[in-house]
């Protein structure tokens, strides 16, 4: 059956690719893996054992290392997952061993306006529905060992209230007497569920739980999230673990999962989530899918586990950062490069026609509602506007020593001019640039762009990060806002600005690394301000602390860990064929 995304959706072109899947375990022994290294679950879908894996492949030699990311998106997003499977195509079509890891889908966006996360039209990963809905259970581990701990915390604040100290010693505890007014973590579930933000919990009597506000935040936002992608193995994860701050006492005291004792229990949820899961693209190239999406609220990058697999299995390894240069790829730079000591040889910045115009100028771009006419008719000087977005992007990953290729992601309204003026200025600006139709043609549309990729790799760069982990917490701030989003300063509440000069003062916490939190739709922190926003100030309204997976998180705009769910969600569309089981809708 020919495959023609012109005439099939996303998930028909899915299920009829399923059909000649390579099976789970003669694609892991295709890749170099040993049958002792694999937990099959089920004929297409399996976990890598990663301890007896990485035990065996330690010393092989390591493959040339490239993370995709892009320009900054319009609310639909321009293509990173289908552009990063259709890289590991074309690198294939080239005759060269390449392994993939992109961020598992999470239900939010696949139930909601923006898709599954999984590629799309014949740049896919595959099996389809396995991917987007559940997988083999890791966010659904998450989301339990996030919600033990709020079990612990909420539970035990009932206890001190309702016990004096003689019965709590009875029990085993000590008073941790802890603060209601400053409970900073929230319970998780992974839709975007906008009526649980603001929440009061505990109503009833004094056997009901500590009555407080509360609420809910998207599971991929937890810590424990952030954990899976930067621990490098079971032992790291447990202590980072422990060291998740929950809740501060009334002395302002950090009260961690270790002092609530619960930090055990959530470990032994996130055990087998440890593994990481092995798909495919629909080609046949294997592709490990391992930590979750949301770099605006998150680290949003696929695992250092499945990177430190990759790398050592074949001669290329494709990763992938969430949204634009600015936030997943800064993050990537400063955070995940700086944990797992590993060096990106290339960068992929992946762009589109429709968005530059966007920043150009052009109409707004809302999902659900068709495309205004300015993006389906050539138009050079909106093109060339807009690629002022691009160009602050060039520049950011070029101060990190590595030279970019642009990736001008195709589209069948885009022309012949178009693509060459995006060309012209991203070559203009010291990147490489090449067109790609993977999403039409699959890996042979690719193959201009593995080409690229692999002259980048083959130039010597000199990778350096944008901030040593010495330099004052507001120093990175404003070093980041500066250098990365174009910002003139920084501006603090008052807030922010206590516990920037607190945490500045705790040589524990100012030793970790920065994870931003800013709007993925602009390089600022206003989602209307598009294109390259000058003479504007980045305002910091509080600052986080995710002592287990490392980071300080300096929250800027009004970003929220619970997305929302729009008037016309994906889960309309989506259903079972009650025949066959078959699930359809999904993209």
């Amino acid at each position: 059956m020919k495959l023609d995304p012109l005439k099939m959706a996303d998930w028909q072109i899915a299920e009829a690719a399923e059909k000649n899947m390579v099976p789970f375990a003669r694609l892991a022994a295709k890749m170099g893996l040993k049958e002792e290294e694999l937990i099959p679950m089920g004929r297409q879908v399996g976990k890598v054992d990663f301890r007896r894996a990485i035990a065996r492949l330690k010393k092989a030699p390591l493959a040339k290392y490239v993370d995709v990311t892009a320009i900054t998106p319009t609310p639909l997003g321009e293509g990173k997952t289908t552009t990063t499977m259709g890289l590991i195509e074309g690198l294939g079509k080239l005759g060269k061993r390449v392994v993939g890891a992109i961020r598992q889908p999470s239900s939010g966006p696949t139930f909601n306006v923006k898709g599954s996360a999984a590629g799309g039209g014949l740049a896919q990963c595959i099996p389809l529905t396995p991917l987007s809905i559940r997988l083999t259970g890791d966010i659904d581990s998450i989301t339990n060992a996030h919600n033990l701990a709020m079990v612990a915390l909420t539970s035990r604040m009932q206890h001190e209230r309702n016990y004096d100290d003689a019965r709590l010693k009875q029990a085993g505890l000590k008073r941790l007497d802890i603060d209601p007014q400053r409970v900073e973590t929230r319970w998780a579930i992974d839709f975007c569920a906008q009526a649980l933000r603001n929440i009061t919990i505990g109503r009833g009597g004094k056997m009901d739980g500590f009555e407080m506000p509360s609420g809910f935040q998207i599971t991929v936002s937890s810590e424990i999230m952030a954990i899976l992608a930067v621990a490098k193995d079971l032992k790291d994860m447990r202590e980072r673990m422990g060291r998740m701050v929950l809740a501060y006492s009334r002395q302002g005291k950090a009260v961690t999962t270790r002092d609530l004792e619960v930090d055990g229990a959530m470990t032994a949820w996130m055990v087998e989530a440890l593994n990481p899961n092995l798909l495919q693209t629909i080609e046949g190239q294997g592709v490990f899918v391992h930590a979750g999406p949301f770099a605006n609220i998150a680290i949003g990058q696929s695992s250092i586990i499945a990177d430190e697999l990759g790398v050592r299995l074949g001669e290329y390894h494709v990763t992938e950062s969430g949204f634009a240069a600015d936030i997943g790829f800064e993050k990537f730079w400063n955070l995940k490069c700086r944990f797992s000591g590993l060096k990106p040889n290339a960068v992929v910045i992946v762009s589109t026609v429709r968005a530059l115009k966007m920043h150009g100028g052009g109409p707004v771009v809302k999902p659900g509602l068709p495309l205004d006419e300015a993006y389906r008719k050539e138009n050079l000087p909106l093109l060339e506007k807009g690629c002022e977005n691009l160009v602050a992007h060039i520049e950011t990953v070029k101060k990190s020593g590595v030279r970019p290729v642009v990736c001008i992601n195709s589209f069948y309204t885009d022309t012949a001019a178009e693509v060459a003026l995006i060309r012209k200025i991203a070559e203009q600006h010291g990147a490489l640039a090449a067109h790609s139709a993977h999403w039409l043609k699959g890996g042979e549309g690719a193959r201009e762009l593995a080409e690229a990729v692999i002259a980048a790799c083959n130039e010597k760069n000199h990778f350096k990060f944008l901030y040593e982990l010495q330099l004052p917490l507001r120093q990175r701030i404003e070093l980041i806002a500066k250098e990365v989003y174009g910002a003139r300063g920084v501006t603090y509440t008052a807030t922010a600005l206590e516990k920037a000069k607190t945490f500045e003062a705790d040589p524990e916490i100012a030793r970790l690394g920065t994870c931003m939190v800013k709007t993925h739709l602009s390089l600022s922190h206003d989602p209307t301000i598009k294109g390259r926003p000058r003479d504007w100030e980045l305002p910091i309204r509080d600052i986080l602390i995710y002592r287990g997976a490392g980071f300080v998180v300096p929250v800027a705009g009004d970003i929220k860990l619970m997305p929302g769910t729009a008037s016309s969600p994906a889960f309309r569309n989506i259903d079972v064929d009650v025949e066959t089981g078959r699930v359809q809708g999904l993209f």
